[in-house]
């Protein structure tokens, strides 16, 4: 504990705090918060820990209401087992007392069977000469026995000796019966190794199955490497088919696990199985290698188009978590010769697509919808007046002068969302698409502006006028560098100029990543501030100290609309050769209300 962190406690806690208190991380870090917070904000946290402790209070609440069922389900269950210890222990009683008189029965039965086993000595010695007889008529239950407990050595040797019998007395009734009735229990066993072929199944096991198979001679080699790829297809298929589908997300994922874990152990005890059998088989090996790499190009068509179906339905923002799923799945196979990663990359891309061009049309349309019923604000807002011109803190926050107007603050969020969604996972293919994609929405609401400010323009207020002309100039100096940033971030254009082989001033150029200002623009510039050029002004700043104070220096203007963000203007200085043109607004008398809207990153 540091000496900033005791003083805080000694102040807060004159009288000294409990000994855990002295050891609780969380504790301690958050008296270190509230040594760091401003007086502002200690003021304000007495009340948002109110607020806290009500948020909790009434998710308990809203947690024991949702699970009142349960409560009462858990008591029913609790009295069900109590009555039901109850009656076991009194059964139980029951069982002790007869326990004397079964042990009683038991020692008669011992003497009952003993006078038994007399008679069947007895009986014995009469059927010693029909023995060998009887065991004849027995191949055939013997052999269902063996194949029922899993014996299938047994079993075939069986079979082989019921051949080799029949061939030497087929002319005999009985013996042709018996034989019959062998070979259709030949044909169950074949069923059974088949059946628990499809079953979840350790190498050894199949090694030893497919022996049985080879040795049946049922099959041909092409036959049987066949009938072995259906049997643990089978089995494939109804693990994939009973993952819930309820889910994209979950059932995706569930499919890349499974077909990943099970695909490369069918592959695997393939090559185990049949990989000694090719190297006697040469002539044919070719035929059977394309027999195996169509089972396994199918199965990967298979989860492919799984993919696409589950990606179209949508999985949110885990799109990063199923990439390195598949990846890992992809380079798996690959250890076995079936590296199917190239063909990822085109359904990812296809389906990020999609879904940036679904968030950026609901953003779009959203937004125009809210400019139906948008009403401008009477005055500056406290929000707006409360900022002044400063450098940005943090570049990944949106500006929170956009919060004066609702419409925009939306709109922000909704990109915002958008970009977050692949901003693990961004392709580099997407770069172009996702910039037209932003390009053409913030044109439309560009112009749904225009189109709001042609229909209210004879009813607006001085007032109101004014503030338009602030929510023109937030869209055009707050919105849209935020926007070009986040882009940038997603995107960065040094990673990208690398992967195309260019430079970051052919990508500005092609307007690949960089938003082409003045076309989106375009249909509100004529209702921006007017601007005056003023050449050759480098370094701006403001100067808020009072007139008394202030010394003789050049002219420095400076206002929300002409101050850029760094990293839009590092963009353009590929483009500026001599001097950074700065604008002012008009009239000289309304700067400082512009300089007041600029952008303030939000903490």
């Amino acid at each position: 504990m540091d000496v900033d962190a005791e003083g805080i406690i000694n102040i807060i806690f004159p009288n000294g705090i409990e000994d855990e208190w002295k050891d609780n991380p969380d504790f301690l870090q958050y008296v270190s918060r509230l040594g760091s917070m401003s007086l502002e904000q200690l003021n304000k946290e007495p009340e948002r820990l109110t607020e806290d402790k009500a948020s909790v209070l009434s998710q308990t609440q809203d947690l024991a209401f949702a699970n009142y069922k349960t409560f009462i389900q858990t008591a029913e269950c609790s009295r069900d087992i109590f009555e039901k210890l109850n009656r076991s222990e009194k059964s139980l009683e029951s069982l002790l007392a007869g326990l004397p008189n079964f042990s009683q029965n038991c020692q008669d039965f011992v003497r009952s069977s003993s006078d038994i086993n007399i008679h069947r000595r007895l009986n014995s010695l009469t059927l010693t000469r029909n023995a060998q007889l009887l065991e004849i008529l027995e191949l055939p239950q013997l052999m269902d026995t063996c194949i029922r407990n899993g014996n299938y050595e047994d079993a075939l040797e069986l079979a082989a000796f019921v051949r080799r019998l029949g061939k030497k007395h087929i002319n005999i009734p009985i013996i042709a019966n018996v034989v019959q009735e062998v070979e259709a229990a030949w044909l169950s066993m074949l069923q059974q190794l088949l059946s628990t072929l499809r079953t979840d199944l350790p190498l050894p096991t199949v090694l030893q199955i497919v022996g049985f198979l080879r040795r049946m001679e049922l099959f041909s080699e092409a036959e049987l490497r066949l009938k072995f790829l259906q049997c643990r297809d089978s089995w494939l298929q109804a693990m994939l088919a009973a993952i819930p589908k309820e889910d994209a997300l979950q059932h995706l994922s569930r499919t890349v696990e499974l077909s990943r874990v099970h695909l490369f152990s069918i592959i695997t005890q393939y090559r185990a199985v049949f990989g000694d059998a090719e190297a006697d088989i040469s002539h044919n090996t070719s035929n059977f290698n394309t027999l195996f790499y169509s089972w396994i190009m199918e199965k990967v068509m298979q989860f492919l188009s799984t993919l696409e179906q589950d990606l179209a339905l949508g999985i949110g923002s885990s799109l990063d978590s199923i990439v390195r799923q598949c990846m890992y799945f992809g380079l798996s196979l690959s250890r076995v010769g079936a590296d199917f990663r190239g063909l990822l990359a085109p359904i990812f891309v296809k389906a990020l697509q999609q879904s940036v061009e679904v968030s950026i049309a609901k953003a779009t349309r959203k937004f125009e919808q809210d400019m139906e019923n948008f009403t401008l604000p009477k005055t500056q807002s406290s929000i707006a007046r409360s900022f002044v011109s400063m450098e940005h803190t943090n570049e990944e926050h949106p500006p929170e002068s956009l919060l004066e107007f609702r419409p925009l603050a939306d709109y922000c969020n909704a990109i915002l969302m958008c970009l977050n969604d692949i901003r693990l996972c961004a392709p580099v293919a997407l770069a172009a698409k996702a910039t037209n994609l932003l390009q053409e929405s913030l044109c439309s609401i560009a112009r749904s502006m225009l189109s709001f400010y042609r229909q209210e323009q004879q009813a607006l207020t001085p007032a109101e006028k004014e503030a338009f002309t602030r929510f023109c100039s937030c869209m055009a100096d707050h919105l849209l560098p935020f926007l070009q940033r986040c882009l940038h971030i997603i995107f960065p254009p040094a990673t990208i100029a690398t992967h195309l082989g260019v430079n970051v001033h052919r990508l500005q150029k092609e307007y690949i990543t960089f938003l082409d200002r003045p076309t989106i623009l375009d249909s509100i510039s004529h209702l921006l501030p007017v601007k005056v050029e003023l050449p050759q002004l480098q370094n701006l700043h403001i100067n808020f100290a009072s007139p008394s104070d202030q010394k003789e220096e050049p002219l420095n203007v400076s206002t929300a609309n002409d101050i850029e963000d760094s990293e839009s203007s590092d963009l353009r200085k590929s483009d500026e050769t001599s001097s950074l043109t700065e604008n002012a607004v008009l009239p000289p008398s309304e700067s400082d209300l512009f300089l007041q809207e600029e952008i303030k990153q939000s903490t």
